[in-house]
């Protein structure tokens, strides 16, 4: 089992969202960070003054998979978030040691696999 971690612009998170849909991932949580990277520092004025600004506006995306979705996660993420500029972002793997479903007591790989609603 791992963590996909997967860092993107924000104008890229809907085609990451959809991206993911059509790869069949299920289950995944998303948040919005600020974080620096490559991208150059911007300088805006606020007030009169004048403010460097250093950290930019990304999207987390992050999905608990088993194993054999590792890499159809993972591409998903990078072919829909690409631009070829720089600040795209970063997408990490992380081995993850246990997992539970809390509604039904599921464990490890039974818990990440998505659960079909009939």
């Amino acid at each position: 089992m791992k963590l996909v971690i997967g860092i993107v612009r924000p104008e890229k998170a809907n085609d990451v969202l959809e991206a993911l849909y059509r790869a069949k991932v299920r289950g995944l949580s998303m948040s919005r960070i600020r974080g620096h990277g490559g991208e150059t520092d911007s300088v805006e004025t606020y007030r009169g003054t004048t403010v460097k600004v250093e950290l930019a506006d990304k999207i987390r995306f992050e999905v608990g998979v088993s194993d054999n979705f590792v890499q159809p996660t993972v591409d998903a993420i990078a072919k829909a978030a690409q631009t070829g500029e720089v600040g795209d972002g970063k997408i990490f793997v992380v081995p993850v040691e246990k997992v539970v479903r809390i509604r039904t007591g599921e464990e490890d790989t039974a818990a990440v696999t998505p659960v079909l609603e009939r």
